[in-house]
């Protein structure tokens, strides 16, 4: 199967269902069975053929998802790119996967206009289908299910975007998998909380998709605003909750989740992409009794190769909460160097058929895929994510995985939120946490050194601490370290 079929056949089996439901309206599977098929006559039209790249630099919209399909049907690659990328940025990845064309909307179209040449040519959604009108309709491209559907460009350590190359097999395995693990049908209503180059959104697409629910867009400006956010929840009626933990924390401490009724509707809620710490997952349980909580882990490399349903033994062991077993059909190795003496944990590879092509414009990906992720498995064979191997940082001349002194602070009663940092370098190198208080309390720094004291060995201990409101956060929701680091350079906050 292809990831354009699931949609021809629900537009051919329940074609008045509801499909989409966008900030610029809503679509059944008939009309979105239609708009994809016209965007693939224009794409045809304008010259894009199969294995083409399509780089999509737009706000969410009814328009966005049907090209995305288009491009499916047209055998071409579609590169989301998040509108609220620069120009910059996003002539970088154009150029980094050639792209054929790069589609936009009116706000994309003005900010292009007005960047002085940085942006690469851009073509309006409009104009694209103005291009093609009266064009026949085009058969979808036949192809192996092998074949490369979409890139989704993430940050490279060397600060280019590096693009993850996925197929229809890649997504599907993990699709197929989450539709029967949560039960999901076609009375269901998903949100999408995610940008479309976050692999979160694969998810919320394509299981609407695959099971004839509907799928309902969190449109960008909404997307930290919690009182807004929940009213969505009910609004839409939706029954499929799926973020990163920082929107749903940002809901109870500051949109009213824990003192409101539950959504009455909504019966799973499943979170990925950042640890979810255990003091505010306990409050999310004692609000959410009824709805079935879950852990999702995985990089966009291997979309989600992990999972764990929350249950209530896990709130109450002190411990982080597990990242679970093995998912999607993929397997799960362990790297065979032997763990350093100061540190735990081994780096998880994942194989199987969630695992990328590769990167673009890079060798094929051979073997397991190294995520670069440290993990121990606790007394029950659940997988315990301990933090990233290449956060490894020297302090005192003892290696420093920054996650695990994030874990042990993080449980701390007055602490919402952290992020620990390494301030200078050498001698001078100091660990400095930030943090977010938790309501009505505010931790001191020998408060911080006394409770991790008790979980840490001594050359983990913080030199210094600073308060916050909320952390820096990136387009993905996960906590901005580049920006957090700069206001601190910025205005000395390590004492």
């Amino acid at each position: 199967m292809r990831l354009y079929e699931p949609v021809v056949e629900a537009a051919r089996r329940t074609p008045h269902a509801l499909a989409v439901d966008a900030p610029d309206g809503r679509l059944d599977y008939a009309a979105l069975d239609a708009l994809a098929g016209r965007y693939a006559a224009a794409l045809t039209a304008r010259g894009v053929r199969s294995g083409d790249r399509v780089v999509l630099w737009s706000a969410k919209s009814l328009h966005l998802v049907a090209l995305m399909q288009g491009c499916l049907r047209a055998g071409a690659l579609y590169v989301p790119v998040s509108a609220t990328n620069p120009p910059s940025r996003l002539a970088r990845i154009a150029a980094a996967c050639t792209a054929a064309l790069v589609v936009t909307d009116k706000d994309g179209a003005e900010t292009a206009a007005d960047c002085g040449g940085e942006a690469p040519a851009c073509t309006t959604f409009e104009e694209l289908l103005a291009g093609a009108e009266g064009a026949p309709v085009p058969a979808p491209v036949a192809g192996s299910p092998d074949d490369a559907a979409y890139i989704l460009f993430t940050s490279g350590s060397t600060g280019d975007p590096k693009g993850v190359c996925l197929s229809h097999r890649n997504a599907l395995a993990f699709v197929r998998w989450a539709v029967d693990e949560l039960g999901i049908g076609p009375q269901d209503r998903l949100s999408n909380h995610a940008p479309f180059n976050f692999d979160l959104s694969v998810f919320d697409l394509y299981a609407a998709f695959l099971t004839g629910a509907s799928v309902h867009l969190v449109p960008e400006h909404l997307a930290y605003a919690p009182p807004q956010l929940l009213r969505f929840i009910a609004d839409h009626e939706l029954t499929v909750w799926y973020s990163v933990p920082s929107a749903l924390i940002l809901m109870m401490t500051r949109g009213g989740l824990l003192e409101r009724p539950v959504p009455p509707s909504l019966r799973v809620c499943v979170f990925a992409g950042e640890p979810f710490p255990i003091p505010q997952l306990r409050q999310l349980r004692g609000a959410w009794p009824k709805v079935r909580l879950f852990n999702w882990y995985g990089p966009t490399e291997t979309n989600v190769c992990t999972s764990h349903e929350v249950r209530d033994a896990d709130l109450e062991t002190g411990r982080a909460l597990p990242i679970g077993t093995a998912c999607s059909g993929d397997t799960l190795h362990f790297s065979e160097a032997e763990p350093e003496p100061d540190r735990r944990g081994r780096e998880l590879l994942v194989s199987g058929p969630t695992v990328m092509l590769g990167y673009w414009g890079r060798p094929r990906q051979q073997g397991p895929y190294a995520t670069g992720d440290l993990v121990e498995p606790d007394g029950e064979g659940l997988l315990e994510y301990l933090g990233r191997r290449d956060h490894m940082v020297k302090i005192r001349g003892n290696r420093v995985e920054l996650g695990e002194i994030e874990a042990a602070l993080g449980l701390h009663p007055k602490v919402r939120e952290v992020a620990v940092l390494v301030v200078g370098e050498g001698l001078s190198a100091r660990v400095h946490a930030v943090v977010v208080p938790g309501a009505g309390s505010e931790p001191g720094l020998l408060d911080l050194k006394r409770w991790s004291s008790e979980r840490l060995p001594s050359y983990m201990m913080l030199d210094s601490m600073s308060v916050v409101s909320e952390l820096p956060r990136t387009d993905n929701g996960k906590t901005n370290r580049r920006l957090l680091m700069e206001s601190l350079q910025a205005d000395g906050s390590q004492g």
